[in-house]
């Protein structure tokens, strides 16, 4: 089974090295020393250098990660949805999640998700694409997953994303048991856990539906429910 390595850089970001026995790849390796050290004192071979988006913030590492090692970098834009890269005999899956930006994507081991700006621990990313619609489509195929795959956002916004929730949901009670358990050295939920206290992924719950009605704002379908959370500020 594939492990997944976590790393904090830049103040919120986290980046991470998924590895085998023997091979690794890297995904928005910004904190590139650390992850040299890891593979070194691990003797692992990097193969991959990936990113879950192109903002620099996430691809700041690409440059070191390439020159110090023999890997090789596979680039958003050019991977396929379904798109399997091989780890020793484990796979990671690519999904094609477009929304926070064009060409983002997410890496799925089997048990855990490696997401970008698109899923937080919390909430989801801006729309920096403007493309409303293709980004709930990557979020309702991100909830297609199993409930307890295990989600690694790209940046640490637990605490933030909680003051919003509880904003909306009051009286969530969910929202101060997923506080409390908050681990800055290791930044990862449960879908299951997203579904109790992620407004984003709770567009179809009474207490987020009844948020809307008392905005006035649309709320028929699943769409203008979402849309309708999207303008929240």
């Amino acid at each position: 089974m594939l492990k997944i390595k976590q790393y904090r850089y830049g103040g919120d970001n986290l980046g991470y090295l998924v590895y085998g026995l023997k091979r690794a790849v890297a995904i928005d390796g910004g904190a590139w020393p650390d992850i040299l050290n890891f593979v070194s004192r691990n003797n692992l071979v990097l193969d991959y250098v990936v990113n879950t988006h192109d903002h620099f913030d996430h691809t700041c590492g690409n440059e070191e990660l390439l020159r110090k090692t023999t890997a090789s970098e596979l680039r958003c834009d050019d991977f396929l949805d379904g798109q399997e890269i091989i780890v020793d005999d484990d796979k990671i899956t690519v999904i094609k999640t477009p929304g926070h930006s064009l060409e983002s994507c997410c890496f799925y081991t089997g048990s855990a998700l490696i997401s970008g700006d698109t899923l937080f621990n919390g909430t989801i990313g801006n729309c920096f694409s403007g493309d409303l619609k293709a980004f709930f489509l990557s979020i309702k195929r991100l909830m297609a997953l199993p409930s307890q795959t295990l989600v690694y956002a790209g940046h640490d916004y637990w605490m933030a994303s909680l003051d919003f929730a509880a904003h909306l949901e009051p009286a969530n009670k969910d929202i101060e048991r997923f506080r409390s358990r908050y681990d800055p050295e290791h930044v990862c939920s449960t879908l299951e856990e997203e579904y109790l206290v992620n407004p984003y992924l709770r567009f179809n719950t009474t207490p987020i539906v009844d948020v809307l009605k008392e905005r006035n704002l649309p709320h028929a379908t699943e769409w203008e429910r979402w849309t309708s959370l999207m303008s929240i500020a």
